[in-house]
């Protein structure tokens, strides 16, 4: 064979030097390096490809150097016999094994002696055939052997595929860690899903490479105890971090870990069982917080509703107050003012004014449709439908309104402003329309007849220059301040003795006509006026400033003007411009003071709106107060019930589809038997809220009667009999004080059993229990003691004692809320409970019933 460098061979690991590829070549033994086929699921090892033969195993296989097909595929006989099997189970092991199989199939006829042994990813076969055919009777006694170990690796390959698939099928989390860096051999399905990674992603690798996020958290360390002493370790419940999900997570889980053995008993690594228990933590926990949650309610109650009335009463105090105030402003407004209720829009409140507006008509509680029934043809009615019905306010400036007058069968036509503001409650929802209307009939007469004044005076410039006279007497007698311009400069032509009384020049002297406009005031074209009376003069269109303050030309004036600006034509053409001047002081300070009120109103609604808000609201917290107290025990319990109830569930179909084998697993029915107690406990717990919401409302199924105390206290003690006597203990009754009693027949026997029960369960572990019952009389009452000397309590303990799950002792199994519960149903029925203890004597209560009788 020609000299070939092992770096130009193909197929070869890394690290074969020129020395072992020399050693290979010449090598009268067969060598062959596999890599192991894995599953789809990477977890078995299916097959074997070749990677390379040396040429003594070329010549004894009669194959290539590194042929295409698999080792199963060119020798598919060699799983029936055993070779593949024993390939497999060699680099499973990393061990060097050894075996001779006698292989008369697919081709080829030797006893070949085998030699295996795992070389990093690669398994690395030796193996010789030693051609020298057997006497017939040794050949036929060693097909018998091959035969039955045959049939053997036949058998326990089945039971290693039945053994796979429970490993693979296992509803609880199993993995196989090897070597002190805990490389994960073998890890089924189950474990893949919830550390939230594949096979691929975690075979191979060690644990904490794997899992980086659970690094730190205290697995190091039990798995280093599990391998130092050879010793299982069980935990519940213990935190870790895994990155699942698309997030890291925090979970819980009860796990064992158990050491491995290598055949000469030395600890090779360790395995996992494991079962998440995140539901059931978290559950624990939101019980907890629960449990807080309603002991700072219930601290809190009393304070809140003190405060609350407290709040209440200042609130209504103010709001008398400022409904006074709110009375006495609106009676003064210098406007008709009218609330009105509901969607019939009935009278609830109208002033002076607006009784005057509607000549007296106004009733209160009567619709205004029936009592001002000419409304709805001029359409009010349906503006006041549409405000109700859509909670947008509604406004009119200067709309006309017929009112019948002096005369039967004449109608008065008023004009006003009017304002429709929707009234809402405290959940935002219209309630009524507050109607507030200013009569401004006489600024509208008066406008009408300025503007009466304005076409007679357009009509009159376009005559012939004869009438002009005519229409210049008409200026000079109107009140409106008229003043015609001419000219693009503006050069004054005429102008009405009105218009010099409104603006008498400041500085100017001389005469007006001929002159500018702004040469005789000079401060309009600071007001901009100017650049108005441009644009009529180039377009011919109107312009107009509505109620500009007239301290602008003449400062420190007081009134309030609207100028017109119409073009000045004279046969059709546009030669000067003609400006009207309104004097509006009344109506803008009119308007003025509305919009003044109407703010100071609006403001002094919202205030009323708030109070009467903030008022509903203070009642409201005091009854979600007592509510959420009656209610939060029953929702807590209501809704714990449905995951508890899935979480039983999911134990039941767990030990339904749990093939047989695994309950052969000791650990396996103890986890199960664990998970069953700590779902019954939560039931139980749950039981006991359920018993503790009915107790919080005082809600009793069981109406009192008359109670033979005697015979129910034998029937408690008969009960009992089993814990009395385990505990050696000695009970004494003396009820002659007291033979009948009336009260709830249950709740009497849950005080006594509840008492009885406490009694031997906290005993003195030093001394038998001694309890005695006693019962006595009093006005009025019924007093029952019970009396033992058991453990006792300190002045501390005593104070809790009554809480809803406060657990003194943990040394006996309880849920803590069974002094809690006989203290509420004493409570409810009218009585008290109270103890008297002391360290290492013992405990005295007594419960006060009361006594009709």
């Amino acid at each position: 064979m020609p000299d070939t460098p092992a770096s130009t061979l193909p197929h070869l690991p890394a690290g074969f030097d020129e020395f072992s590829l020399t050693l290979l070549e010449v090598a009268l033994t067969g060598f062959i390096l596999f890599r192991p086929v894995y599953d789809a699921a990477g977890t078995t090892i299916t097959d074997l490809g070749y990677e390379y033969l040396n040429p003594a195993a070329q010549q004894m296989l009669r194959l290539p150097q590194r042929p295409e097909e698999s080792f199963l595929t060119r020798f598919p006989n060699a799983g029936p016999v055993g070779i593949f099997a024993f390939y497999r189970d060699a680099f499973l092991s990393g061990q060097t094994q050894r075996e001779a199989f006698n292989f008369q199939h697919d081709g080829l006829e030797g006893y070949f002696h085998l030699v295996a042994r795992r070389q990093g990813a690669l398994l690395v076969v030796s193996f010789l055939d030693t051609l020298d055919p057997l006497p017939a009777a040794q050949a036929g006694a060693l097909q018998q052997a091959q035969n039955r170990e045959q049939a053997a690796q036949a058998e326990a390959e089945h039971q290693r595929g039945e053994l796979r698939r429970v490993f693979e099928q296992a509803p609880v989390a199993i993995a196989v860690y090897r070597g002190p860096k805990y490389i994960i051999e073998l890890a089924n399905p189950t474990v893949c899903r919830l550390w939230g990674r594949t096979p691929e992603q975690i075979l191979g690798k060690g644990l904490f490479e794997a899992l980086p996020e659970v690094a730190g958290m205290g697995y190091e360390e039990l798995l280093d105890g599990v391998m130092a002493t050879g010793k299982p370790h069980v935990a519940h419940a213990m935190e870790a971090q895994h990155d699942r999900n698309g997030r890291r997570e925090t979970v819980y889980w009860d796990f064992v870990y158990v050491p491995m053995h290598e055949a000469d008993g030395s600890i090779y690594g360790a395995m996992v069982v494991a079962t998440e228990t995140t539901e059931q933590v978290r559950a624990r926990q939101q019980l907890q917080q629960l449990n807080n949650e309603l002991e700072q309610r219930v601290a809190a109650r009393t304070a809140e509703t003190r405060v609350a009335l407290v709040e209440a009463e200042q609130q209504r105090e103010q709001l008398r107050v400022q409904q006074g105030l709110l009375s006495q402003i609106i009676g003064q407004v210098p406007a008709a003012i009218a609330t009105l209720s509901g969607p019939e829009h009935r009278y609830s409140f109208f002033n002076d004014q607006y009784q005057r507006l509607v000549a007296g008509r106004a009733v209160h509680g009567r619709p205004v449709a029936e009592l001002l029934p000419e409304i709805k043809e001029q359409g009010f009615l349906a503006l006041l439908d549409k405000v109700y019905t859509t909670g947008q306010p509604f406004s009119g400036t200067e709309t006309i309104l017929l009112l019948p007058g002096a005369a039967a069968e004449s109608a008065e036509t008023r004009y006003i402003d009017f304002m429709y503001q929707p009234l809402f409650d405290g959940q935002a929802r219209p309630q009524g329309i507050l109607a507030f209307i200013a009569d401004v009939t006489d600024r509208v007469r008066a406008r009408k007849q300025a503007e009466t004044v304005q076409a007679a005076m357009l009509a009159v410039v376009q005559r012939q220059a004869q009438q002009r006279q005519d229409l210049f007497q008409v200026f000079e007698q109107t009140p409106v301040s008229i003043v015609l311009l001419r000219e693009p400069d503006h050069r004054i032509d005429h102008f009405n003795p009105a218009f010099v009384e409104l603006f008498p020049p400041e500085e100017w002297n001389g005469p007006l006509r001929g002159h500018t406009l702004s040469e005789v005031y000079p401060r309009i074209r600071l007001a901009g006026l100017v650049e108005l009376m441009d644009i009529v003069y180039a377009t011919g269109e109107s312009q107009a400033v509505i109620d500009m303050p007239l301290a602008k030309l003449h400062p420190g004036s007081p009134r309030y003007v609207t100028f017109a600006y119409q073009a000045y034509r004279e046969e059709g053409q546009i030669v000067g411009v003609a400006a009207f001047v309104y004097d509006v002081t009344d109506q803008v300070l009119a308007r003025h003071q509305v919009q003044a009120l109407n703010a100071e109103l609006a403001a002094i609604n919202q205030q009323v709106q708030a109070t009467n808000e903030e008022l509903q609201n203070t009642n409201s917290r005091l009854t979600r107060t007592n509510s959420d107290l009656d209610t939060f025990v029953y929702s807590a319990s209501h809704d714990l019930k449905s995951p508890i109830t899935n979480v039983e569930g999911l134990l039941l179909a767990l030990r339904e589809h749990l093939p047989a084998p695994a309950f052969e697993v000791p650990l396996v029915p103890r986890l199960l038997g664990m998970m069953d107690d700590a779902v019954a406990r939560f039931q139980q717990t749950l039981g006991y809220l359920t018993d503790v919401t009915r107790l919080q409302q005082g809600q009793s199924e069981h109406p009192a009667e008359e109670i033979d105390l005697p015979t129910l206290v034998d029937a408690v003690r008969l009960d009992m009999l089993p814990e009395l006597t385990a505990a050696g203990a000695t009970l004494t009754v003396n009820l002659d004080g007291c033979r009948t009693v009336r009260f709830s027949a249950n709740n009497l026997r849950s005080i006594v059993y509840n008492l009885l029960s406490n009694a031997v369960k906290y005993r003195a572990p030093d001394r038998a229990p001694v309890v005695a019952l006693r019962c006595h009389t009093a006005p009025g009452q019924v007093v029952l003691e019970m009396q033992d000397n058991g453990l006792g309590l300190s002045t501390a303990q005593q104070t809790e004692l009554f809480r809803m799950f406060r657990r003194l002792h943990g040394h006996v199994p309880g849920s803590g809320v069974g002094l809690y519960m006989v203290k509420k149903m004493v409570e409810n029925a009218g009585g008290s409970i109270a103890v008297q203890s002391q360290p290492g004597v013992g405990s005295t209560f007594t419960v006060t019933l009361p006594n009709p009788g």
